[in-house]
């Protein structure tokens, strides 16, 4: 089975890992540190907080925002439940703006028609990997007192306006599972402008320990000394996890220049074929491609995705709309809110994208796609 995203793992990525083996550190060392400020060189200078997945991200973000009971989050639906779910358990409540109709992207538009004074946040996805319109969305969260988050769990490396995924939201998270434009196995990070959220969000991932000798609320004890004002989790990345982060990113480029080509070679095969829409992609924007939505038309999705699996394609759909989820459902949340993401759902299908994909491989995805249409 071909799959639809797969890691690529290098000699330079194993010997890294298995140097910090032969090291003096395994967790929370000087590796992590080397990371992290290689990831804030990417995105634009800002602090980078490395933690254990792309959910953690999210869980850390919306803590370090302030998020709580009573606060409303507006987000996508049209996403991973975990956009949506890590700010549901820190209280507060969830409410789902439509996405625009070709990009699948939130739409500015709905936000400001839904964001209130109880606002917290306002989440943005960078489906596919094409950044959303933060030039749009910001100043309808400045409006409100908001921040803005854009879970770029798809777009690390991707450029909107010329500024790198990473400086244009208030707060964004990364992750690095395997199928995402770079690995760590499992891991992620925060970035984020404010220094003040950022160290919160440091402090949040680090089970709220705090070792800053004039914020102590406890006086003369030793050096040892450290204090948690606030709860946290553990959820701090491991040096070994940031080896293998440091020797990817040294990839990511070409990473990037390759699903590049496979998205071009995709957009040339594909185009005017009937019973097909292809993905939108706006001006101005150079996306970190992570998918390659296609729209299959005329309800043959379904149809479409079983006979790809059966000819060894491994197509896959993202996403169902997160408040389809029965969580969601049992919350009260009802189907038809999102007329565009819903619309969207029912025809989406990921074509296989990932950087060691052959030509010869996107041939035979496109040959058994346009026999099946």
């Amino acid at each position: 089975m071909l799959p639809y995203g797969r890691q690529s793992v290098s000699e330079e990525d194993i010997e890294a890992v298995t140097a910090v083996l032969r090291g003096d550190w395994l967790t929370t060392g000087p590796t992590v540190t080397a990371f992290e400020e290689a990831l804030s060189d990417l995105v634009g200078g800002h602090r980078a907080i490395s933690c254990t997945s792309g959910t953690a991200a999210l869980h850390i973000a919306y803590a370090a925002a302030g998020v709580g009971a009573g606060d409303e989050v507006v987000t996508t639906p049209m996403t991973f439940v975990a956009t949506a779910s890590s700010a549901s358990l820190l209280g507060a409540k969830v409410v789902f703006a439509d996405v625009e109709e070709d990009t699948a992207l939130i739409d500015p538009a709905a936000v400001d028609a839904l964001v209130t004074d109880r606002t917290k946040v306002v989440a943005a996805v960078d489906y596919a990997g094409h950044p959303a319109d933060y030039a749009a969305l910001q100043p309808i969260a400045d409006r409100v007192g908001a921040l803005t988050l854009a879970d770029a769990a798809h777009s690390i490396g991707g450029l909107s306006g010329g500024r790198p995924v990473g400086d244009l939201a208030d707060l964004t998270t990364l992750s690095f599972f395997p199928t995402k434009n770079l690995t760590t196995a499992e891991g992620g990070a925060v970035v984020a402008k404010d220094p003040a959220v950022a160290q919160r969000a440091h402090e949040f991932h680090f089970v709220g320990l705090m070792r800053d000798p004039d914020r102590f609320r406890i006086e003369d004890e030793g050096p040892w000394h450290q204090e948690v004002h606030e709860f946290g989790l553990n959820y701090r990345l491991t040096d070994l996890q940031c080896a293998f982060g440091l020797s990817q990113l040294k990839r990511l480029a070409g990473f990037k220049q390759r699903r590049t080509e496979i998205t071009a070679r995709y957009d040339a095969a594909l185009a005017g074929v009937d019973g097909l829409r292809l993905p939108a992609r706006r001006d101005g924007v150079d996306p970190a491609w992570h998918l390659y939505p296609v729209r299959i038309l005329e309800d043959r999705r379904r149809e479409v995705f079983e006979k790809m699996r059966a000819s060894g394609i491994g197509v896959q759909v993202n996403y169902i709309p997160v408040y389809w989820h029965p969580v969601y459902a049992d919350l009260g949340y009802r189907r038809g809110m999102c007329p565009n993401a819903e619309a969207f759902y029912a025809e989406e299908l990921s074509l296989p994208l990932f950087p060691d994909l052959t030509d010869d491989q996107v041939d035979q995805v496109v040959e058994t796609l346009i026999g099946i249409l």
